[in-house]
């Protein structure tokens, strides 16, 4: 038996999804494109991968691609071209005919996932409203945490951090540090203030300070004070979106 005008109504819904998506995304500014995974090495500074197997995972926590396909789907997962059509619908009969589809092949960063392969199964099950799919996962490591909200914007932010905890060790010095920024920049500004607070730290002291002891006397005498400051006096109360850090 034939699904070939189930899957064309079924592909057809799918791309005016991505149409009214798009459209959406334009009027309201806001990013609608797939992740790419390697934007995401050359940001976050990978250090290590564990094989985690074959798992169940969260479709929507499926959020960009380890291949150039990301260009031929949207954030939800939806066809952004035509030429997916044919694959995508194959791939959407298999479900009609209840065959059982081999895993799709993620990696996973945080609380995210990139297709290494499997983009048309993702979009079927997005399509069809599938909370979760059988994956086989490579767990990759590094220092920032990735949540599923994740845009370009705050991996560009997200790779800032990488470069300031790799200067600055806080997240093995102190590991209940999270220094987090709404706005590209001020990691960099963070750099700042600690080598000026060395500075000052070695003229009072008459010495030279090495750089991990101004970090440390940054962290415990500069920031975690000013933020207890803000703190009490429930300051972010009046600026919603921004963080203790802004």
């Amino acid at each position: 038996m034939s699904f070939q005008s189930e899957t064309e109504i079924d592909f057809s819904r799918a791309r005016f999804k991505a149409f009214l998506r798009e459209l959406i995304a334009t009027v309201a500014r806001r990013p609608n494109e797939l992740l790419s995974f390697d934007q995401v090495k050359r940001s976050l500074k990978i250090f290590g991968q564990n094989y985690r197997g074959i798992q169940t995972v969260q479709v929507a926590h499926i959020v960009g691609s380890a291949t150039l396909r990301y260009h031929d789907f949207d954030r939800a997962f939806m066809p952004t071209q035509s030429t997916t059509k044919s694959r995508w619908q194959r791939v959407d009969e298999a479900y009609y005919e209840s065959v059982e589809l081999p895993p799709v092949q993620l990696y996973q960063v945080g609380a995210v996932f990139f297709v290494r392969d499997g983009h048309h199964r993702v979009s079927v099950a997005r399509e069809r409203g599938q909370e979760f799919i059988e994956a086989e996962v490579i767990e990759v490591k590094t220092r920032v945490p990735l949540t599923p909200d994740l845009t370009a914007r705050d991996l560009e932010i997200a790779g800032e951090y990488a470069d300031f905890l790799d200067k600055t060790r806080l997240d093995k010095t102190h590991p209940d540090a999270a220094i987090q920024f709404s706005e590209p920049g001020g990691y960099a500004r963070l750099i700042e203030h600690i080598a000026v607070h060395r500075y000052f730290l070695g003229a009072e002291q008459d010495q030279k300070i090495a750089w991990k002891d101004a970090v440390a006397s940054w962290y415990a005498n500069v920031y975690c004070p000013a933020i207890q400051v803000m703190r009490d006096h429930n300051i972010l109360k009046d600026f919603p979106q921004r963080t203790e850090a802004d």
